[in-house]
Formats: structure tokens, sequence, C-alpha cells
């Protein structure tokens, strides 16, 4: 059963994640010269701005129910490559500022974390109940929903940004093609973290996020003892 503690920090985690994820994208846009997220109104780190409802709310439960890592998506900012001096470079670009954005903030967890530990006797880390949660389950839990994130969306499967970085290195031929085959992505990827682990009981993206996620987070949190 999932503890009160342990949803509430997920919800204060996840939340930041996407909207700062989502909100990164629309500003790369916007400085590449693209007004379309502004104009949509999603420049903005208003929650309530990016909510999907079955990507921030039901996936994330449902994975939650599973003991399955926690991810999932916000509403897409939408933005207009043909503004860009560099249609193909911009996309890739708008691409990667997401996960940039949550390698940031996975970082800035693990630093607050790692300067308390330095900074504080172990004796007193426990005198306070919700500042033993702050830094024993939020900012560990923070910096991983991050890196899950992240990792998660650098996967080359549309709509994900990984599939914006995947196209930036495809050859110019072969674009058309997948872009057709794009329509056809959300269904196959719904099977592939829903559908697969509990029918098969085989979980092939969590075994990519603790192979990088998992690591990357060990890693970070290796220097606060």
């Amino acid at each position: 059963m999932i503890s009160i503690p342990y949803l509430i920090c997920s919800i204060l985690s996840f939340v930041p994640a996407i909207v700062c994820h989502e909100a990164c994208h629309g500003f790369a846009a916007y400085k590449l010269g693209d007004p379309t997220a502004k104009r949509a109104g999603r420049l903005s780190f208003n929650p309530l701005k990016h909510i999907d409802p079955f990507g921030t709310v039901i996936m994330p439960l449902l994975l939650m129910a599973m003991n399955m890592p926690v991810f999932g998506y916000a509403k897409p900012v939408p933005y207009n490559p043909a503004y860009f001096k560099d249609p193909r470079k911009g996309d890739l670009i708008v691409g990667l500022a997401g996960p940039a954005a949550n390698l940031v903030l996975a970082i800035l967890g693990a630093a607050v974390y790692t300067a308390i530990m330095l900074v504080l006797p172990v004796n007193q880390l426990a005198t306070n109940e919700i500042f033993y949660y702050f830094l024993t389950l939020f900012l560990p839990m923070f910096s991983l929903i991050n890196l899950y994130l992240m990792f998660f969306n650098l996967l080359p499967i549309p709509p994900l940004d990984g599939s914006s970085i995947f196209a930036f290195f495809l050859p110019a031929k072969y674009l058309p093609q997948y872009y057709k085959v794009q329509r056809y992505a959300m269904p196959v990827f719904l099977i592939v973290v829903l559908l697969v682990p509990y029918v098969l009981h085989f979980n092939p993206i969590g075994i990519y996020l603790d192979a990088t996620a998992g690591n990357v987070f060990d890693l970070l949190f290796s220097f606060g003892g």
C-alpha cells in the first residue's frame, strides 16, 4: 500500500518535473524565433497549463500501483519548425531542452541533499519529521523522477523527445516514411509501457530506466554518503 508521505512526495516531485520539461521546450522554440508556444500561453510554469489527464494523472498512478518507475508526460508544447532558420537543427534543440531541464533539476536535488548531509550532524537529521521526509524521501525521489523523465523522453519513440533527436540523424530521404509511422506510435508506446509488463511479467522500459536513470542516480547521491 502506498503511504501518504510517499504519495505527497511523488506528486511534489512529478508535477514540477513535467512542467519544467514542457515549459523549456516552449522557451527553446521561442528563443529560436517561434512564437507558437507563447501565443498558446504555454510559456508558463503553471501546472494547469500543461496537465494531460492520462499522461500526468492516470498513467503515473497506474505505474505507482504496479510498483513500477513513475514517469509520464504532459500536453506537448506546440511549436512550428518553419520559424526556425534551420528546421532540423531547431527541432533537435527543442527536443533536447526538456530532458536537459530534467537533468538540471536532478543535479539540483542531489546537490541540496549532499550539502545538507555534509553540513548537519547525523544525529540532527531525524529531529524534525517533515525535514526528515524532505531529506530522505523527497530529495531522492525528486532527482530520481527527473532522471526517469529525462531518459524516458530520450527514447526514439514518437511523440517522445528522442524521436526528434532520431529524426535529426536520419537521412532526409527516410523522413517522410518516418513521419508516417509516427501516427501509429502512441498505441504501440502504451502497449509497451503498460500492457507488456502486466501480461508477460517483463518490463523492458523498467530495465532500461534502471540501467540509465538508476545508475546516474546512484552516482549523484554517492557524494552525500
